[in-house]
């Protein structure tokens, strides 16, 4: 694990709330002049802490509202299956996250649908992936917590 010291902590603190903050803007929101600020963002670029930057979209506007979890098990666990099924899965735009897991199901897929007869659609691909034995979806109620990955302000590492 890569040592991080205050500043560092607040430089992903802030860049994981606005990753759009300019470099001026960011060395005065934690206390460091630019040019230190700049070398210290660059190293965390280059060690790998900060992968890059990206725009968080609206899932509801852009793919539906409603929020499914499908659990798959899988005929056989051989990479080659594996494989195959994750390729397609991740080619389906109504996914927005995929997860290999441990326990009775071997993967845990989650999309965005606008409405059942939309799922249903979905779920018709997933029967056709071949080496699908068997499909379980629930359907998200309510979201109460959804964050991307970032360092909380004052967090020791």
């Amino acid at each position: 694990m890569i040592e991080l010291d205050s500043y560092d902590q607040k430089i992903l603190h802030v860049l994981g709330e606005d990753g759009r903050v300019s470099w001026r803007d960011l060395s005065s929101r934690i206390g460091l002049s630019f040019t230190p600020t700049l070398r210290r963002v660059r190293k965390l670029e280059d060690e790998g802490i900060i992968r890059g930057y990206s725009a968080v979209f609206d899932e509801n506007r852009l793919l539906g509202t409603m929020g499914v979890f499908i659990s798959v098990t899988l005929e056989r666990q051989i990479k080659d299956v594996l494989t195959h099924f994750e390729h397609s899965v991740a080619s389906i735009p109504e996914v927005v996250g995929g997860y290999q897991t441990s326990g009775t199901q071997d993967y845990l897929i989650h999309a965005m649908v606008r409405d059942l007869p939309h799922y249903q659609e979905l779920l018709d691909f997933l029967t056709t992936v071949p080496g699908v034995a068997r499909i379980q979806s629930n359907f998200a109620i309510k979201t109460f917590v959804r964050r991307s990955a970032s360092f909380p302000a004052g967090a020791e590492t």
